[in-house]
This record gives structure tokens, C-alpha cells and sequence, in this order.
């Protein structure tokens, strides 16, 4: 009899959820608090609250070859990088393509998740819902968390003195939505990640003047690197990861600092980060140096006080006449429905591998998508998923609960010195190595040297070319036939939709391929002569 599983959020962790559950025979089960799939990435005019809010323009930050799920790439026209309606578009087709929806109980809140009685043995648990004002309880032999991480705003406003004063309009950016009524105004944007940064962009079109405050700097780059090819695609290789192992991390910082100044001079633009040397996850905005460049946003230090009417900052400088204060200050974590079963603390949660909580004599319950990798996040979710379910299967065990305390341990402090102790870097983590560890625990991490003697040439694209999610379905479970394809046909799929107009191309001889696959043999060389 198939093990039943309750999916708690019909979003894209909950949808990869749902597959990944089918794929291995379980009996899934999904409720959704709202009318319909999508979570973060189905925009609305209203703020619902518990439910993900964005704003009209959001564009994804990660390319669709390299955010694409591993056995489902998305449609050749797409663009590179998608506005927020063909993210869900592309999960529309892939829920159909699977047949998932069957599976969602949509306008369904989750009241609580609780252990069964015999769980000690059993490992059940007792999921109960609301729907319509009706109460239900059922039993699940599994649970997977997929309600995200961006539904609760932090808003620290006891850090910001005089706000009560203050005669203007301020709200979360999680309230913002477009630029319209912002017209004419002097708007203050607090905060320096993403979502702050495409705010301030879009606002200072309209906006007489717009500021915004930082308190520790950040990198920024763009979408386009090398050639015009998309920045992950460059940034995500296998060579790259070799490279910083091995060498200094006094070197790697410098790199990542020149590489980071490339575009423009940080220090020039008020932007560089206090401390340039952490490898907090940069902001991708293809705008905000340009706006800088012409006045329409100026960059400012932390907000020190608050007048009825201006902002003074910690450097003694002081703005006048400010209408608007957007608080782009992040989210906190709250999981209403599991009472104690995950503790938050200070904003962290205990995790292994930041799915399973350890303490439970179980391993039944599992967090999907409570991550912040430095890539795109949804071939994370996927591996995730496809591990817990077989976890679930019984097909992959756990370690004791001191092992996964210990690595929980060694994990944090590994997070706070690659990323600092910031509230927004608490699920921050590398982005190939963690793949890397849970392609491992399921059998799915493809052998570079065992292939570089069955197929050179996949060999040397698995190693110099971007990591993408096609990888892991070349071997084990879950194993593909298209994936090899997929992986020689990335290219065209990135040109199709820039190529809209005919022209001659020159025909250019492959030298690179060849410089690759002598770079290739010397790694190769250099490792077997490191075990004599």
C-alpha cells in the first residue's frame, strides 16, 4: 500500500513536491489555503495576508536554462530571464504536463500538524484542515513543509526612532506593487537586496527623487556577462568550484572583488559592501548603477532618526521633505501550523541539510525550499524533494541525531564565515556543493572521470560548462534519456528567443572545445599524481 503525504502549499516547492512524490508511488495529497497554483510567483493586486505577495514587474534573477526543473526545460521562446507571469506559465505547463492538479485541494488551510499517537512506531502524523468553515483531520505517513519563507514581514520600526512622528506614508515592500500614485514624490527606500533595488529603479521613474539607505553595502551586478550569455551560465561551473578549492581564500576574495568591480567601481557609487570579503549573495540589477549615474537615486547610510518630515542618517546628513518610506527589510519565519515541532529561533531553524528537523525519532517531516542558495533555488527544491521522498520510501536513510546535530553545527559555522551573521544570510549557502551533497545521498551525481573516458565530450561540458539541473538525471534513480540531450541543446535554447531577426553568421573553428579538453586531461593528471 502506498505511503500517504501531505504537501502543505500548492507553490513551486509544493508542486515539485507533488511530482517527485508520484514518481516514487507515494500518495500525495496537497492543500492550498488559496483558489489557485503558484505561490510567490502568481502576482496579485491584494496583499492576502499569510500568503506571498510580489510586485507587477518582478523579473526572475536566475536564467530559465539554468532555473529549468531537470527532466522538464522550458519552451525554447521563453526569454532568458522571465517576468514573474512566465515563471508561473512555465509551472502552469509543467503541472498539467504531469497531471498534478488532482492532487490539490485548493482553498484548504492547514490548522495544525501533530504526531500520531503511536508516531514513536509508526511515524504518522495528524494533519487537520480547514475548508469553507469545515474542519477535517486526516493521516499521513509523511509531511512536506512547502509554504515558503517570504509570507511574514520583518518590519524592525522599534529601530528606527521618530517613526511615530513621522507624517508620511511607510509600509513592507511586500505592500508594493507598482509605480502608479508615486508621482512627484521624495521616497525613501530602506534596505539593499533585490527586491529593494528593482523598488527603488522602478519608483525613481516616477518619483521626484528616491534614496536608498544602506547599512552594509552590497555587490551588484547584472544580468548579461560574458558575451551576452546570462550570468549564471558563467558564474556555475564545476571548474569555477575546482579553482576556489584549491586555491587561497585570500586569492578567491580578490577575484570575486575584481570581478565584482568590473562593471562599475563600487566605492565610486557608495555601494561597496563593509565587508567586501564575505560572499553574501549580490544584487542582480541591470539598472540601479545607471540610475545612480544620473541622480534619480541617491545612495544614503543607515537611518539614524526620523523627523515629522526627513531622514537623518548616520553619516550627520539629513533629507528633507520625505513623503514615503518603503521598508525593504525582509521576513521572518513562522510555522503557525507546527507549534513546537520547528523552533525559531532568532530567525534560524535547526535543519539538517535544511530539510529534516533531527530530534524526531522519524523521518517523516521534511522543510522544502527553506533555502537561499547562491544560484537559481528551484533545481535545489527539486533535489530536495526527490531525496526526501525516497527518504520517505525508505529507500534513503538518515544519520543518528547526533550526526545531524554535529553537521547542523559545522554547517552554521561555516555559513557565518563564508557569509557573515546578517538576519538575511541565515539560509544562505553554496550553490554546486550543495547540490553536489544531495545528488550523493540520492545516487544521482554524475562520475566526470569515469565519463571523460565513456563520453569525453559530455565530460568536458559537465565540467567547464554551467552546472545545470540536466546533470542529475544522467545516472541512478529518476534517470532521463533526454538529459544527455538537453545538455548539447542548451545553447540553442538560450539564442532562440534573442534571434528575431535574420542575419549571415561567420563560421568560427572550435579551438575552445580542444583548449577545454586539454585543461580537462591536466586536472586529471594533477589529481592522480596528488595520491602517489
Amino acid at each position: 500500500m502506498a505511503k500517504k503525504v501531505a504537501v502543505i502549499g500548492a507553490g513551486v516547492s509544493g508542486l515539485i513536491s507533488l511530482k517527485c512524490c508520484v514518481d516514487e508511488g507515494l500518495e500525495p495529497t496537497c492543500f492550498e489555503k488559496t483558489e489557485d497554483i503558484g505561490g510567490l510567483w502568481r502576482f496579485k493586486e491584494s496583499v492576502d495576508d499569510g500568503r506571498a505577495s510580489i510586485y507587477q514587474s518582478v523579473i526572475s534573477n536566475t536564467s530559465k536554462e539554468m532555473s529549468c526543473l531537470s527532466d522538464f526545460p522550458m519552451p525554447e521562446d521563453f526569454p532568458n530571464f522571465l517576468h514573474n507571469s512566465k515563471v508561473l506559465e512555465y509551472f502552469r505547463i509543467f503541472a498539467k504536463k504531469f497531471d498534478l492538479l488532482k492532487y490539490i485541494q485548493f482553498q484548504t488551510t492547514v490548522l495544525s500538524v501533530k504526531k500520531h499517537t503511536d508516531f514513536a512506531t509508526s511515524g504518522q502524523w495528524v494533519v487537520v484542515t480547514e475548508n469553507n468553515g469545515k474542519e477535517q483531520s486526516a493521516v499521513f505517513d509523511g509531511v512536506m513543509i512547502c509554504s515558503g519563507h517570504h509570507v511574514f514581514p520583518h518590519l524592525p520600526l522599534e529601530s528606527f526612532p521618530g517613526i511615530q512622528k513621522f507624517k508620511g506614508q511607510y509600509f513592507h515592500s511586500r505592500q508594493y506593487k507598482h509605480p502608479e500614485g508615486f508621482e512627484k514624490k521624495r521616497i525613501l527606500v530602506i534596505g539593499i537586496g533585490n527586491s529593494a533595488s528593482d523598488i527603488a529603479v522602478e519608483l525613481c521613474k516616477k518619483a521626484a527623487q528616491v534614496f536608498i539607505s544602506t547599512r552594509h553595502g552590497s555587490w551588484v551586478m547584472s544580468r548579461i556577462s560574458e558575451d551576452g550569455y546570462p550570468w549564471d551560465l558563467a558564474f556555475h561551473t564545476r571548474f569555477k568550484v575546482m579553482l576556489h578549492n584549491i586555491v587561497s581564500q585570500i586569492v578567491v576574495k580578490w577575484s570575486m572583488e575584481k570581478v565584482m568591480n568590473k562593471w562599475f567601481n563600487h566605492e565610486n557609487y557608495g555601494l561597496v559592501p563593509q565587508n567586501k570579503y564575505l560572499l553574501k549573495e549580490p544584487v542582480v540589477n541591470d539598472d540601479l548603477p545607471s540610475r545612480i549615474l544620473y541622480g534619480a537615486i541617491k545612495v544614503k547610510s543607515r537611518v539614524k532618526e526620523l523627523t515629522e518630515t526627513s531622514a537623518i542618517f548616520e553619516d550627520g546628513t539629513v533629507e528633507e521633505n520625505i513623503d514615503v518610506i518603503v521598508f525593504a527589510t525582509g521576513y521572518t519565519l513562522s510555522f503557525p501550523f507546527l507549534e513546537d515541532l520547528i523552533k525559531v529561533e532568532n530567525n534560524m531553524v535547526s535543519l539538517y541539510k535544511f530539510i529534516f528537523p533531527p530530534q524526531l525519532e522519524k523521518s517523516t517531516l521534511a522543510c522544502i525550499g527553506l533555502i537561499q542558495p547562491l544560484g537559481p533555488i528551484f533545481p535545489a527544491i527539486e533535489l530536495q524533494a526527490r531525496w526526501v521522498t525516497r527518504v520517505f520510501k525508505g529507500l534513503c536513510t538518515l544519520p543518528s541525531e547526533r550526526t545531524m546535530m554535529e553537521d547542523i553545527i559545522k554547517r552554521n559555522k561555516k555559513r557565518i564565515d563564508l557569509f557573515g551573521e546578517s538576519k538575511s544570510q541565515l539560509l544562505q549557502t553554496r550553490y554546486i556543493s550543495y547540490l553536489d551533497e544531495l545528488a550523493v545521498e540520492i545516487g544521482v551525481k554524475p562520475d566526470i572521470l569515469s565519463l571523460l573516458l565513456k563520453d569525453p565530450k559530455l565530460a568536458v561540458k559537465l565540467y567547464f560548462g554551467p552546472c545545470n539541473s540536466y546533470q542529475y538525471r544522467l545516472v541512478g534513480p529518476g534517470q532521463w534519456n533526454g538529459a544527455r540531450n538537453a545538455i548539447f541543446t542548451q545553447k540553442q535554447r538560450i539564442l532562440k528567443p534573442l534571434k528575431t531577426r535574420a542575419i549571415k553568421t561567420s563560421s568560427t573553428f572550435p579551438v575552445s572545445f580542444l583548449l577545454k579538453i586539454l585543461g580537462l586531461l591536466a586536472v586529471v593528471v594533477a589529481f592522480f599524481s596528488q595520491l602517489q
